[in-house]
């Protein structure tokens, strides 16, 4: 028996199912903080898969070559530091006013009649920089104001925004989920970027435009009296659009150049080594921070006990998010090690299905089963890593693939999905009135992304 389960292909299947199906039988009925269950699920797969203690924690004298510390370090040294300065990237520009400057912006642009799609926009601009919760809590106040102006179903007005800021909360870094996948399956986050606009836009226009046109004439959401806050909580006028709009660009466009700056560039030029240099993530991220401490920050009269009172409070929720990537990974490293990654792909492949297809079928699954996108995209990720090593794909099709990934990670948001509830309760919706628009939304946004990464599979 213990032969059959450690060596042979049904064997490790088997093992893969209980290994998944306790992990989320802790995190589910037993609420265990993701993190730890992901680490004790993974000690218990490898002792059951028969790995030797060594190669799991390693020795009282050296345990740098463990799966444990590896399958941390491995991907915690790629993400760390980007999701931690991303995070302080969104921090200034919150507090700057930069929000209220863009979100206005576009509000006297598009006018009245087209603010739900002012609204949109101002989700997909602001989402890239700040968290998805963050996105809500200082943008909804605006979504109010503008829902009560127009006098139109709430629902017009906070659908596209929703789906601006969950679209880039899921398909482009430096959010937590792409980074993760991209740190997992060796793709490099220009790509990521590239094919995540490309996928992700389309997918936002369907979700967060032609579907809330459709459900707001059929729900009259009206915006509670309580729900209007005042607007005596901004300090003096806030920065310039083009300042605030140049900053979230800055990273942006530095990453992709350093990506294809190395493609199109002549090898070991000059050219080539500053935009490999400006280029990557933690460089690029860098910089942009920089420059929003100082226009955003010091000139603008913070001081820099107040930057780094800022900074503190932003990195403070950003610990829990590192550990469940990092013990994912751990898990990961732990499937590959034993074999079953290797069973699991070649169980997809005698079976017929496509690597990008059963990513995004075993995202989906571990999404609806426990909640956490992140969960599901660095458990998914581990699973499909071992069937990408020697598959020769290309750093496109491996950025398409995280993207049908992060597309599964987000499908169908709903009462184990803290997400579901922040949208319930900052829009005043029913579980009911939640469950037909922000979940329909969700799901919407989550299939036409993948549909989108799969076309371009076939093309690319």
């Amino acid at each position: 028996m213990i032969d059959w389960l450690q060596h042979s292909t049904g064997g490790l299947l088997t093992l893969a199912a209980v290994s998944i199906a306790v992990l989320l039988v802790m995190i589910i009925r037993f609420k265990t903080e993701p993190f730890i269950a992901l680490i004790i699920v993974g000690l218990l797969t490898a002792l059951a898969a028969g790995l030797p203690v060594g190669t799991i924690v390693g020795t009282a004298q050296k345990t740098s070559d463990s799966l444990l510390e590896k399958g941390f370090g491995g991907i915690l040294g790629h993400i760390a530091a980007i999701i931690g300065l991303g995070t302080l990237l969104g921090a200034i520009l919150e507090k700057s006013g930069g929000a209220r400057v863009l979100t206005g912006a576009l509000l006297r642009a598009f006018g009245e009649k087209r603010a739900p799609l002012a609204m949109g926009l101002a989700g997909l601009i602001f989402g890239v920089p700040v968290f998805f919760d963050i996105g809500i809590f200082v943008l909804a106040p605006l979504v109010y104001v503008a829902a009560r102006q127009g006098g139109r179903s709430l629902l017009l007005y906070c659908l596209p925004l929703l789906a601006g800021l969950s679209m880039t909360h899921a398909f482009i870094p430096p959010h937590p989920g792409p980074v993760a996948a991209a740190g997992l399956l060796h793709v490099d986050l220009g790509w990521i970027i590239l094919m995540g606009a490309v996928c992700g836009l389309p997918a936002w226009f369907l979700a967060g435009v032609v579907f809330p046109s459709w459900i707001g004439k059929r729900m009259n959401i009206e915006v509670p009296a309580e729900m209007i806050v005042d607007e005596d909580g901004e300090e003096g006028p806030g920065p310039s659009l083009g300042l605030v709009s140049a900053i979230i660009a800055v990273p942006l466009v530095l990453i992709l150049a350093g990506t294809f700056g190395s493609i199109w560039l002549p090898k070991n030029s000059a050219a080539a080594g500053v935009a490999a240099f400006v280029g990557t993530p933690a460089v690029a991220l860098t910089i942009a921070v920089l420059l929003a401490s100082w226009l955003l920050g010091t000139r603008r009269g913070m001081t820099g006990k107040e930057l780094s009172a800022l900074s503190a409070a932003a990195l403070r929720p950003v610990a829990m998010l590192l550990l469940v990537v990092g013990a994912g990974a751990f898990f990961g490293a732990v499937l590959s090690a034993t074999g079953i990654g290797k069973a699991v792909a070649d169980s997809l492949q005698a079976g017929g299905l496509p690597v990008i297809a059963a990513a995004y079928v075993i995202s989906c699954g571990l999404r609806l089963a426990q909640g956490s996108a992140t969960v599901a995209i660095v458990t998914t990720g581990g699973i499909i890593a071992p069937s990408l090593a020697d598959a020769g794909y290309s750093q496109a099709q491996l950025a398409l693939i995280v993207v049908a990934i992060a597309a599964g990670s987000i499908i169908a948001s709903h009462v184990n999905d803290g997400g579901f509830w922040i949208v319930s309760r900052y829009f005043g919706l029913t579980v009911g009135e939640t469950l037909k628009t922000w979940t329909v939304l969700e799901t919407i946004l989550s299939v036409s992304g993948f549909a989108m990464s799969a076309i371009l599979m076939a093309i690319v």
